[in-house]
């Protein structure tokens, strides 16, 4: 079964389109993301996989219509809240 990611060969999406010379990070949160991300990967607090499964189990919506890195942070939310080291809410924007 595949999931809202794997959309290689589906219909209806647009073409990807690099910007020359963009920069790594749009905004100075999205920086802020990329350095939790880390730190809670080597923490071993998840791994890599769980990181990259919780963002596919986005929902459909949410996952279209996010950016990037705020399907990186809603991923992390998710999975602080389901090891135990984050309430619901605990990292609303």
């Amino acid at each position: 079964m595949s999931r809202i990611n794997d959309v290689g060969g589906m219909a209806g999406f647009p073409a990807i389109v690099e910007e020359p010379d963009e920069p790594r990070f749009h905004e100075d949160w999205e920086a802020h993301v990329f350095a939790l991300n880390g730190a809670l990967i080597k923490r071993g607090v998840y791994n890599l996989d769980e990181f990259r499964d919780a963002q596919e189990r986005l929902p459909v919506a949410q996952f279209l219509g996010s950016s990037y890195y705020e399907r990186w942070f809603a991923a992390i939310n998710t999975l602080l809240v389901e090891k135990g080291v984050a309430a619901p809410g605990d990292l609303e924007p």
